[in-house]
């Protein structure tokens, strides 16, 4: 039986913060019964006759394929909505909201601006997820919470140090998500990509009250002391590439490879590596094919302790989880 909290229901989901701490983590518990579920052979109906809409303004390999399996998987469907549409365009957000949430059930957005998914949440009259703006990357960050109780069990007072650019949008959301579930977040960045600070003093307040702590630190042996957790993301953000060079000189230190992964002090006992993926790892594809690997080793991104095709996974599995609790049929659970 397939349960979840009726509290869930017809919510969005703009930022992390728009669950409680406790209810962010009864999503994460939702993704895992699903996934056990799945696992066991088991297609369910929850999502029967949902329509889910994607508007996508940026390319995805993860989070449009998860949504879609995840749909399918329940009985439901999710039409994919790029740049044939009008949307943002010709025709306003407002306007295309108020059109998109009359025919679906739920719309997930992924594109540049966060102003656009909370006006989509504001005139459609629908739930609305982000599947990732400029500023946040929520679904991703329920999917690395799935992935460490997945090797861990018990997540509170585990140490996840995050490596690289640490004012983009997955070094925020996984901020406040580790401060949410009780993890000991450390943003290991230089100087000139600090975090925003009231963001960082949010995020330490949540964490204070989950016994946990958030740190920035810029020299890497300190950072990863003690680490359960390597997390990193690529060097340079979708519309930055003017900056390639002069990230790859400046993150270079930053660079997620096996010397600091010794320096964690836990290689060999438990530590884990995660990446959200893309990830340039090697020299194949045409972004890494002139600078070999960037934020990632290939030995370290290959490793036994890497866990990032588990992460991948389980964005399918969250993002389930996030269209069952909000237009799902609790009826179907069995």
């Amino acid at each position: 039986m397939i349960s979840w909290n009726p509290a869930l229901a017809r919510r969005h989901l703009r930022t992390l913060h728009d669950f409680s701490d406790e209810e962010m983590m009864q999503l994460v518990d939702l993704a895992l019964a699903l996934k056990a579920r799945k696992d066991s052979g088991v297609r369910g109906d929850l999502l029967r006759r949902r329509n889910i809409a994607l508007v996508f303004e940026k390319s995805s390999t993860r989070t449009r394929n998860s949504c879609v399996v995840a749909a399918q998987d329940e009985g439901g469907n999710a039409q994919y909505l790029g740049h044939e549409t009008h949307f943002g365009h010709k025709e306003s957000v407002k306007d295309s909201a108020r059109v998109l949430g009359r025919l679906y059930d739920g719309i997930l957005f992924r594109g540049f601006r966060q102003d656009t998914v909370e006006q989509l949440a504001k005139w459609s009259g629908v739930p609305v997820w982000n599947g990732l703006t400029d500023e946040s990357h929520p679904t991703q960050i329920l999917a690395d919470l799935m992935t460490l109780r997945q090797r861990f069990g018990d997540i509170r007072g585990r140490k996840l140090v995050y490596m690289g650019d640490g004012r983009n949008n997955v070094a925020n959301s996984l901020m406040a998500g580790c401060a949410k579930a009780g993890v000991n977040y450390v943003n290991c960045t230089p100087g000139q990509l600090l975090p925003d600070p009231e963001l960082v003093a949010r995020a330490t307040a949540i964490a204070a009250k989950n016994g946990s702590t958030v740190t920035v630190e810029c020299d890497p042996a300190v950072a990863v002391r003690g680490a359960d957790a390597l997390y990193t993301d690529v060097w340079v953000s979708m519309g930055e590439e003017a900056k390639t060079a002069e990230r790859i000189a400046m993150l270079r230190p930053y660079q997620v490879n096996m010397d600091l992964c010794r320096a964690t002090g836990n290689l060999g006992s438990g530590l884990v590596f995660l990446h959200c993926l893309p990830a340039f790892h090697d020299s194949e594809t045409e972004v890494s094919k002139d600078t070999g690997a960037q934020e990632v080793t290939d030995e370290v991104f290959e490793s036994d302790f890497s866990a990032v095709w588990d992460e991948a996974e389980n964005r399918m599995h969250t993002i389930k989880a996030l269209f069952v609790s909000a237009i799902g049929d609790p009826a179907a659970g069995a």
